[in-house]
């Protein structure tokens, strides 16, 4: 059905509810695919595609899946980077142990993760805020006890696997950028996933559940089952990072990379990106990998200055007070600002 663009806005439902209902959105995500399939592979180097770009895709899609359970949801989480570490062991059991093919491998160390979630979700359906948030620090150091101490699961010292040679229908992934496509695959298609889900009829009750839970149940939400859909969904998302990031930047399944601060900086990425947003994700988890390398190029400048027990810590201390400044500063996160100049843009050339 052909309909007539008013401004910016569509005079159909469907058009209004578009993934991308702006032009500028459209023209947007067309330059960042070929960013990111053509120009990067092509220009960057080895070392900006192994040790910023990848890890930018796997942290973006484990911030997707805690956004969707605490900005959609409203499920506080501080326990994400555990499960993180279940399907990256997962996924190394599926493949190097089992022997099944990569990227369904990949696929079943996120639903290892998901199931492992509902059990530790269960905890939701009776008990919220901060006592949800402790439940979620437990599980954190549960899975980390488990993953230590049950050989049969880490199957090293010390929790520790090596990752067997990456191989999908014959071809040998030994390459920064074979392993950048793989990563990027991944990060395309669950990013789709998440934008429908979110616009949908599930991402509509978890949003009137954060809002107002018991008002949410009043007109006939069912507060049980669409909180453990959000936990599972949640924590799939980070087992498939987990895998991810132990595949293609790790080299190894090490429980010591998803120790309890890397939860917290997940936590501070989606304060700092935007909470309830799936573009916050991608600005929080872009500006927690960026970060270092602009605190070690200005670092280097003021080296003879600046104390040397500040230089330890001073990703901490720089990371932490940015958070601080978000949540008084700008609650909505840096999405926020995106969103205003869309606003402007949906009502061009009428600005009244």
């Amino acid at each position: 059905m052909f309909y007539r663009e008013c401004g910016v806005y569509k005079d159909t439902y469907a058009g209004d509810m578009a993934i991308f209902p702006i032009p500028l959105d459209r023209y947007g995500f067309t330059v960042m695919l070929i960013l990111a399939f053509v120009a990067i592979p092509l220009w960057a180097s080895d070392y900006f595609i192994s040790n910023i770009m990848i890890p930018f895709y796997c942290f973006s899609l484990s911030v997707i899946g805690l956004n969707i359970l605490a900005g959609y949801a409203g499920q506080i989480s501080i326990g994400h980077a555990a499960f993180m570490a279940v399907g990256a062991y997962s996924a190394l059991i599926l493949y190097g142990r089992f022997g099944i093919p990569l990227l369904p491998s990949i696929l079943g160390g996120g639903i290892v993760s998901g199931f492992v979630g509902i059990v530790f979700g269960l905890p939701s359906l009776r008990i919220k805020g901060f006592y949800l948030a402790i439940a979620t620090l437990a599980s954190q150091f549960i899975i980390q006890w488990v993953i230590v101490h049950w050989q049969w699961f880490s199957g090293g010292v010390f929790g520790t696997v090596e990752t067997p040679d990456m191989h999908i229908f014959g071809w040998l992934l030994d390459t920064p950028v074979e392993k950048y496509y793989l990563a990027l695959g991944w990060l395309i298609l669950l990013t789709v996933c998440a934008k429908n889900l979110v616009r949908g009829q599930l991402g509509r009750n978890w949003q009137a559940i954060r809002d107002v839970d018991y008002a949410a149940e009043i007109i006939g939400i069912n507060l049980y089952r669409d909180k453990l859909i959000a936990f599972a969904v949640a924590t799939f998302y980070a087992g498939i990072a987990g895998a991810l990031i132990t595949f293609c930047y790790y080299g190894a399944a090490n429980i010591e990379e998803f120790h309890v601060m890397v939860s917290f900086a997940l936590i501070g990425m989606i304060i700092i990106g935007g909470m309830g947003t799936i573009l916050g994700s991608f600005l929080g988890a872009g500006f927690f990998v960026l970060l270092p390398l602009f605190i070690n190029r200005f670092m280097g400048i003021f080296m003879e200055v600046v104390p040397s027990e500040i230089r330890s810590n001073i990703e901490s201390i720089i990371f932490g007070g940015l958070i601080v400044f978000f949540l008084i500063v700008e609650p909505y996160g840096m999405a926020r600002l995106w969103h205003t100049i869309k606003d402007k843009l949906r009502l061009w050339p009428f600005p009244y």
